[in-house]
């Protein structure tokens, strides 16, 4: 598939189908989301599959508890925004996907922010390369519930990094609009 191709298949996918994702399948995109690029070639990432639905469930009453939480002492709360269908239990931050995985290492490597940033978009090419869709979903990255954190083998100095749903896609929404790229300045 032509390169330009795959980036306009790569959507951030909010449906999908009720359909398991295999686990092997999984670990095929994650060895090639780890030919990312990242600082001294430390390789400091780590990955959690979690293709259960129970406990994305799970997850997903853990994150919203402490949207409610930030809400109730927050004033200027990020998620004001979603605050009525997060009362209302109409948000649901995984979209229903059939696996969530997360991306995780400790927050002394200093550049694993970033790493963890650039493994996440080539996870999304190569699962969008093999027909699959997936969403970054920030509310992953929360996961503050101890319990949970110690079912999930989180080590207590790491912290997670990124979050990302991945299924088969109901449809493939078309890529919006992009702005002209504003280049502030070439110096030749």
């Amino acid at each position: 598939m032509e390169f330009s191709k795959l980036l306009e298949l790569r959507r951030s996918i909010r449906d999908y189908e009720d359909k398991e994702v295999p686990t092997d399948l999984i670990k095929e995109i994650i060895r090639d989301s780890i030919k990312a690029p990242n600082g001294r070639n430390l390789q400091a990432w780590r990955f959690i599959i979690v293709n259960n639905k129970k406990f994305i469930q799970k997850i997903t009453d853990s994150c919203l508890k402490s949207v409610l939480a930030d809400l109730e002492k927050n004033p200027d709360s990020p998620y004001k925004m979603i605050e009525s269908r997060v009362r209302s239990g109409e948000f649901q931050p995984f979209y229903n996907a059939p696996a969530l995985v997360l991306i995780v290492g400790s927050d002394q490597v200093r550049t694993l922010p970033l790493d963890s940033g650039i493994l996440t978009a080539y996870f999304m090419l190569s699962a969008a390369s093999r027909g699959l869709g997936t969403c970054f979903t920030f509310q992953g990255t929360l996961i503050e519930d101890k319990d949970i954190r110690k079912e999930l083998g989180i080590p207590e100095d790491n912290k997670i990094f990124a979050s990302i749903i991945i299924g088969y896609p109901k449809a493939i929404p078309a890529m919006p609009e992009r702005k002209e790229p504003e280049i502030l300045r070439i110096i030749s």
